[in-house]
Formats: structure tokens, sequence, C-alpha cells
């Protein structure tokens, strides 16, 4: 009989390759500066890609550069941000974030995260407050292809119904379980194509699991 971690390895297997199947491998991501990506998924908390997307848009415009953003009033960075929803929370965030890192670097300079360790990386993003094991997933493999698993509520929700993921633990276990289970050199296409399923297909309401690519091993799909 096989073991719970030769299963989810099977498991993993099977949606790596199925995904791969139906979604191709996506290609890289062109190298960003990491302080944009790091800002851009702040703003993708709690709403969609189109919205966040437009927020941070309307910031580049608004503002010559992120040193601008550090130093403006409050008001005007949630006015430009409006459209992305929490934009109240999330400026005051930005804010903090950008004060933070200047008084701690004397810049806001954050390509050093792409040749740091990738723990020292960690553990320098977790230091700011609102900062996540999601943001700071994001943040090193979209801007620097850190090797780091992301995990989204897409994935966070597929893990689950695939029982590879609990349904009740956080959110720094769920990272360690995914991280753990797919092979580090599949990370970005792996994440990519679970999101993908998950706002086609695998959706938190009316799954369309007649079309799932991975219902043989879906608890949920099978059910």
């Amino acid at each position: 009989m096989a073991s719970a971690g030769q299963a989810e390895s099977c498991v993993i297997r099977y949606v790596v390759q199925n995904l791969r199947a139906v979604y191709g491998v996506p290609s890289a991501r062109p190298v960003t500066d990491p302080l944009d990506v790091l800002i851009e998924t702040i703003l993708s908390q709690s709403t969609t890609d189109k919205n966040s997307g437009r927020a941070f848009d309307n910031l580049k415009r608004r503002f010559a550069s992120w040193d601008d953003v550090r130093v403006a009033r409050l008001s005007s960075i949630e006015a430009a941000i409006r459209c992305g929803g929490l934009s109240r929370q999330k400026s005051a965030r930005i804010k903090e974030l950008l004060r933070e890192l200047y008084k701690q670097r004397g810049s806001l300079d954050l390509s050093f995260l792409c040749t740091c360790s990738l723990e020292e990386g960690v553990r320098f993003l977790r230091s700011f407050k609102g900062v996540g094991p999601k943001t700071v997933a994001c943040t090193l493999l979209f801007a620097c292809n850190r090797p780091i698993f992301p995990v989204d509520v897409h994935i966070l929700r597929i893990g689950r119904r695939l029982e590879l993921i609990p349904r009740n633990c956080t959110d720094e276990e769920a990272h360690r379980i995914m991280a753990e289970l797919v092979p580090v050199e599949r990370y970005y296409e792996t994440h990519v194509n679970l999101i993908r399923h998950g706002r086609s297909v695998c959706k938190k309401r009316d799954p369309i699991c007649h079309r799932c690519c991975l219902v043989e091993y879906c608890s949920f799909g099978q059910s």
C-alpha cells in the first residue's frame, strides 16, 4: 500500500502533467523591479486582477517614482488606487512600507533580493507589516525567479479539493506543503496553471467539474 507521501506525489505529478496538457507551459514574465511586483501584489489583495492592474497603472501615472509616493499625502495615494478596492487600507500599507524601507536601507532599491539568500529575502520582506507569505513569494518568484511557490485563493481552493492542503491550516503551512509537493523546477508553471484552472474551471461557486482535467483525483469533484 502506498504511503500518504507517495500518494500525494502521484497526485502532484498528475496535476502538473494534466494542467500542462490543457494550458501549456506559460512564458516567463519579463524581468521586473522587485518593488513594482511587491506593490502590485499588495494592490491585488481582495480584488480582481483587472481592478488591481488599473490601480497600479494609476499609481505609476500619478507619481514619477516610488520616492514620490513615499513622501506624498496619504489622500493622494488613496485617490490614485481607489478603483482597486480597499484603497484606504492599501494606501496606508504602501506608504508605511516605503517609509520603513527607506528608513532601513536609505533607498527604495530592492534589487538585492535577487542575489541574497532566499531565506534572507523571505525574512526581510516578512518584516514589513501587511506582507504575508503569498506577497513575499510572488515578489521573489516573479521579480527574481527565486525558487518559492506562492499560494493564492485559487491554489488554496484547488489544493483543498484535491486533499493536498488540510481544510484548516495557516497560510504559512499551506505554502510549506505546496512547496514540498511541487517540483522546484515546475514552481512557476504550476502556480500560473493552477490559477488559470481556478479562474476558468475550479471556481469557488459552480465549478465546472465535467470539464476538469484534475477530477480523477478530486474528492470534491467525485462527490
